[in-house]
C-alpha cells in the first residue's frame, strides 16, 4: 500500500499557490483494508475514504471504461492491480496528472511539469472526450489562471469542440453547470471563462441567452466597442474591480440580455431592452437552476440600469417608483449592489474604464434622504389604511424634490 498527494495540490504546490485541498491517491491497497486500518468509507461511485484523524479524501487507484452519455457513464475499476501511472492517465490535464511521494518526488509520467512552464492547459489522453464536465472545468481552469499566463492547448481545444459537436453536453446536469460556472464567476477572470465556452460553441448550449450578443451593435457614441457581447466581458471585468459578490457578477453578466431580443430594425438604438430582459433572465436562471439571490439581482440591475444611467433627469416620482419596485425600504444590501452594478455597467466601456459614476451615489442618497420620513409620526397624527401609504409616498416625494434641489454634483 502506497499513498501519493495528487492533483491539484500538486500543481499548485509547483505554483507557489496556496494549496486549498489536498487529494490522495492509494496504490495496492483494497476497501476493506482501508476499512481495517479506520478509514470511513465516502464514495458512492468509486472507492474514497476519510482519512481517521485528518479528515482528508483518499481514493484507491482506478481506471474507468465510458459505457453511456454524460460524465455519469462510467465503469470504474480500482483493484489494488490499478498502478497509479494508469490512475493519472484518466485524469483531465497534464497539470493535474502529476503525484507526490511522502520523500516530495514528483511522479509526472504525462509531462505535467512541462507544460506548467510553458503554460499550457493540455488534455492527458484522448479519453478527454468521453467526459463533457472537462469542457467547463478546463474553461473554469484558464479563468483561473489566467493572470499566470496560461492558454488552452489548441488540441485540447480542438476536443472540448467535439464534445460539443458530439451533443454530449446536455446531458450535463443543471447543478454541475451552475457549480461550474458560479466558481468561475468568483475568479479575477471570469469573463476568460465565458470566451473560452464561446470559443468552442458550449456557451450557445447552456448560456443561449448570452452567447447571442455578440455580433449585436451599440450606438459607437456611447459604446465604443460596439458589440454588445464585447460590452458584457467588460462590465463583468469592471464588477469583478467592485465587487467580489457571486450576485453582483452574475447581475453583470446578464444585465444586457434584452439586447438579443431587440428589432434588428432598430438596431443600434434597443429601446425596451430593460424590460425584454427579464424573460431572457428568467429563462436563464430556470435553466441553470440559479439561486434567487442571483436571478432577483440580475432582474433588477435589468430593469432599472437605465433608470440609473438617466438618474439626473428622472421625475421626483419615478425615483420614488423605483426605489419602491426594488423594495429598498426591505432590502437596501440589495439595491446597494444594484447600483454597484450600475456603475460596472457604466464603466465596461471602452474609454470609460476610469470614468466617474455619480448617479450610483446620487440615487443612494435620494434613498437615504426619503427614508428618513417617520412613518409612525404619520399614523400617530391620525392616518388610517391606504391614507397612511398615500401620506408616506407625499412626504418621500416631497423630500426627494428638496434632495434634489440642494444636491451638489
Amino acid at each position: 500500500m502506497q499513498t501519493y498527494l495528487v492533483g491539484g495540490a500538486v500543481r499548485d504546490k509547483l505554483l507557489g499557490r496556496p494549496i486549498k485541498d489536498r487529494d490522495w491517491v492509494v496504490v495496492g491497497s483494497t476497501p476493506k483494508q482501508m476499512l481495517a486500518q479506520g478509514y470511513q468509507a465516502v464514495g458512492a461511485d468509486f472507492p474514497v475514504f476519510l482519512h481517521p484523524n485528518t479528515k482528508e479524501e483518499y481514493a484507491l487507484a482506478r481506471i474507468e471504461r465510458k459505457i453511456g452519455a454524460g460524465y455519469t457513464g462510467f465503469i470504474c475499476d480500482a483493484s489494488s492491480e490499478v498502478s497509479l501511472e494508469e490512475d493519472l492517465l484518466r485524469r483531465d490535464l497534464t497539470i493535474n496528472a502529476m503525484a507526490m511521494d511522502d520523500q516530495g518526488n514528483i511522479i509526472d509520467p504525462y509531462h505535467g511539469q512541462q507544460d506548467l512552464e510553458n503554460r499550457l492547459l493540455r488534455h492527458v489522453s484522448d479519453a478527454f472526450v468521453e467526459d463533457p464536465l472537462r469542457v467547463l472545468r478546463v474553461a473554469r481552469f484558464a479563468a483561473r489562471y489566467y493572470d499566470l499566463g496560461f492558454r488552452i492547448a489548441p488540441e485540447t481545444l480542438t476536443l472540448m469542440q467535439t464534445i460539443v459537436a458530439n451533443g454530449e453536453l446536455t446531458a450535463l446536469s443543471a447543478e454541475r453547470v451552475w457549480q461550474e460556472s458560479a466558481r468561475s464567476l468568483l475568479e479575477t477572470h471570469p469573463e476568460v471563462y465565458f470566451e473560452n465556452l464561446r470559443a468552442c460553441k458550449a456557451l450557445a448550449v447552456w448560456f443561449p441567452e448570452l452567447d447571442v450578443l455578440w455580433g449585436i451593435p451599440n450606438p459607437p457614441k456611447w459604446h465604443p466597442e460596439i458589440d454588445t457581447g464585447i460590452h458584457t466581458m467588460m462590465v463583468l471585468q469592471q464588477a469583478v474591480k467592485l465587487s467580489d459578490k457571486l450576485t453582483v457578477r452574475f447581475a453583470a453578466l446578464v444585465h444586457d440580455l434584452g439586447k438579443g431580443l431587440t428589432s434588428s430594425e432598430k438596431w443600434p438604438s434597443h429601446p425596451g431592452h430593460e424590460k425584454l430582459g427579464l424573460e431572457a433572465i428568467n429563462t436563464l436562471c430556470d435553466r441553470l437552476k440559479a439561486p434567487n439571490d442571483c436571478r432577483e439581482l440580475g432582474l433588477m440591475v435589468s430593469e432599472f440600469h437605465t433608470h440609473v444611467h438617466n438618474a439626473f433627469e428622472l421625475k421626483h416620482s419615478t425615483i420614488l417608483g423605483m426605489l419602491n419596485r426594488c423594495d429598498v425600504w426591505r432590502k437596501p444590501q440589495r439595491f446597494a449592489d444594484c447600483l454597484l452594478t450600475c456603475k460596472a455597467d457604466a464603466r465596461g466601456r471602452t474609454t470609460f474604464e476610469e470614468s466617474e459614476y455619480k448617479n450610483a451615489e446620487y440615487i443612494w442618497q435620494a434613498y437615504e434622504a426619503a427614508a428618513k420620513v417617520d412613518i409612525k409620526a404619520i399614523v400617530a397624527k391620525g392616518y388610517q389604511g391606504k391614507a397612511i401609504k398615500e401620506q408616506t409616498e407625499q412626504q418621500r416625494i416631497g423630500v426627494i424634490q428638496t434632495f434634489k434641489r440642494f444636491y451638489k454634483t
